[in-house]
């Protein structure tokens, strides 16, 4: 989508490369972006032909990085003012990383063997390799995930020298031995976050690519705009579900945000939206694709293959606090549609049902996906015919059948796609290594329990902190992937499931997008309006804030596992009931308007109710109705006493 952006400031694929988490990528031409073309293609077959002939997992993901680590040096510039084609340095890195990571696949089994006694060129390799890789991720997600690293690699080294007795402490380990637990096993490069992104992401960003390419993303957008005509919250609503269903293709919160606001501020505009509201609503809907079923964000693989549970037992855990996410929002739309007075706006878009008639098999394969993992198919498989159908109901629209050269380019983007997030896992990997090393995830959960009083309430709270803290400076990937060796041990520590601590990090590392100084959506969405950033980030912030307070009922309440839909089918109706109205109390608590605008003692009231819903527990539960009815009755009151006066 290259919409031209109402305030003039480029089109929606200039935004996005501006203020996306990734650096923006060079645009390849001629030979070069044919040649890309075709390598990029290779690997998306090769990555298809393993989901039905799987070889040996870790020479696979060696093989992997071998392919992505020199189109990285190839496709994105060294730095913003970088030329436009690749130049000496880049080819030259291009092609160290191809020699460097094709050394341990041609020595592979005497590689392995070695790990206990490295020679003098393993070493060297190994050392290459985590550079190339840091190069990687500076050039593709910025330079403090880099740093971080390095931090982190320098405690691997350094932290020997700390007294044995401080909790940080240990016995120290030398180059050799980073290098080793870095790269010749299964702990760094070419760990689990690495294996994610070669098998999960990968695929989804095909899938992602094959969809687009065949029409959907223009086909979710009118859809969208037709769903609600004629209300005057239809243009909130409208920017909401278009953001769900465009995050099943871009996969990143800001892409949405960008592509849903280029076209959709000009309606909420004309409806009456200022503009920090108008970008608020467009960073929480671009947000939401991140936390939204069946294609949730790239962390949600990774607490599959850390839980060693199917991805679709995450999909059915992430299920309620999502319908939970958009309720506040949607409550939040319908508060503002009245407090800013908003007006019906007539856009021009087919009508629902023919539209639905005529282009609704683009559902299809998202439903697919579900259906076949719930029929015991992989995650990989399911995927996989999920894009072989997209890819020949391409053909029942005539502007978007996926020929050989169309469907070249989808699968070549899929690939493309997976970069930034590769070099993300692969440094993330990295942070594993040293962690799992040290003993640091240990040492650092007790610290936080420490700190706490071993109280469970505190110790959700500094976990909340940290979490969204560390997501201001890394990519939501790899802030999920630290907090989960990091801080995740201090909450297991205390009693709470690995799943319920997961989900938590999960969530905060997600919101972390939205929260100030650094709300990346916030930010893009401001651009589109040409609203005040901060404010515009408030906004977010306001939508959004269920979703900060749901994951605390995971961690801290007995009855909060049913919202991850674990226990019986009453306990989790009755979970979701309470939380949706805890969310509806903490709606009108925000935005303040309940049968109309809402006091600061109406506001406050509901404020308390929400907390003491999220408590899930019977008697606080009762508590919390009983404030939110107080509350009520109070504005009612009120309002009557001001219509007699």
């Amino acid at each position: 989508m290259t919409e031209t952006t109402p305030t003039g400031t480029g089109t929606a694929d200039d935004l996005i490369a501006e203020f996306d988490a990734e650096r923006p990528a060079r645009r390849l031409t001629g030979r070069l972006a044919a040649a890309v073309t075709v390598v990029a293609l290779c690997l998306s077959l090769y990555v298809l032909y393993q989901v039905f002939r799987p070889g040996q997992v870790l020479p696979y993901r060696m093989l992997f990085l071998a392919v992505v680590l020199p189109l990285t040096f190839v496709c994105y510039r060294p730095g913003r003012r970088g030329g436009a084609r690749p130049g000496v340095a880049d080819w030259a890195l291009a092609a160290l990383s191809l020699a460097a990571c094709l050394y341990p696949l041609i020595v592979f089994g005497d590689f392995i063997r070695r790990a206990a006694d490295p020679t003098t060129l393993d070493v060297a390799v190994g050392a290459v390799i985590v550079l190339l890789v840091l190069e990687a991720c500076r050039r593709t997600v910025g330079w403090i995930l880099p740093a971080v690293c390095l931090v982190f690699l320098a405690y691997a080294y350094y932290g020997g020298y700390l007294p044995i007795d401080w909790v940080v402490g240990h016995r120290g380990y030398d180059i050799d031995r980073i290098i080793v637990a870095s790269v010749m096993g299964t702990d760094g490069v070419y760990g689990v976050p690495l294996d994610v992104a070669a098998t999960y992401i990968i695929l989804f960003t095909i899938y992602g690519a094959v969809l687009d390419h065949s029409g959907a993303g223009r086909f979710f957008v009118d859809v969208s705009l037709a769903a609600f005509r004629r209300s005057r919250s239809a243009p909130g609503r409208t920017v909401t579900l278009a953001g769900f269903l465009l995050g099943t293709v871009s996969g990143s919160g800001v892409a949405t945000t960008v592509s849903v606001g280029s076209v959709a501020w000009p309606i909420l505009r004309r409806a009456g939206y200022p503009p920090e509201q108008g970008g608020g609503v467009l960073a929480a809907a671009g947000i939401g694709a991140i936390l939204s079923p069946p294609t949730l964000g790239a962390a949600a693989f990774i607490i599959a293959e850390y839980l060693r549970v199917s991805y679709l037992t995450v999909l059915v855990y992430a299920t309620i606090p999502t319908l939970l996410y958009y309720l506040g929002i949607f409550l939040a739309i319908e508060i503002d549609a009245r407090r800013y007075g908003t007006r019906t706006v007539e856009v021009d878009a087919p009508r629902l049902w023919p539209l639905l008639r005529r282009f609704g098999y683009h559902f299809s394969s998202l439903f697919v996906i579900v259906v076949l993992m719930a029929l015991g198919q992989s995650p990989f498989r399911a995927v996989v015919y999920a894009t072989l159908l997209a890819f020949a109901l391409s053909f029942l629209d005539r502007d978007h059948r996926l020929t050989p050269r169309r469907a070249a380019d989808a699968l070549a983007a899929g690939t493309t796609g997976v970069l930034p997030v590769a070099a993300t896992c692969a440094t993330a990997g990295l942070i594993v290594a040293v962690v799992t090393l040290t003993g640091l995830g240990l040492k650092a959960g007790s610290l936080i329990v420490g700190a706490s009083g071993g109280q469970l309430l505190l110790t959700a709270l500094l976990c909340a902190l940290a979490v969204l803290i560390l997501g201001l400076a890394v990519p939501v990937t790899a802030s999920f992937v630290i907090a989960a060796v990091i801080i995740g041990p201090a909450l297991t520590g205390l009693g709470v499931t690995p799943a319920e601590a997961y989900m938590f990090i999960f969530y905060y590392a997600v919101l972390s997008e939205v929260s100030p100084p650094t709300a990346l959506s916030a930010f893009a969405a401001s651009a589109i309006t040409g609203g005040n950033a901060h404010r515009t980030m408030l906004a977010t912030w306001k939508y959004t804030l269920p979703a900060f307070l749901v994951p605390f009922a995971f961690v801290l309440t007995p009855a909060g596992s049913a919202l991850l839909a674990q226990g019986g089918a009453g306990e989790i109706l009755a979970a979701a009931a309470v939380s949706a109205l805890a969310v509806a109390a903490l709606a009108a608590a925000t935005g303040g308007w309940l049968a109309g605008p809402a006091g600061p003692a109406e506001r406050a009231l509901c404020g308390v109710a929400a907390v003491l819903l999220l408590f899930l527990s019977p008697l606080p539960a009762l508590a919390g109705a009983g404030v939110l009815v107080l509350a009520i009755a109070l504005h009612l009151v009120t309002r009557a006493r001001e219509r007699r006066s």
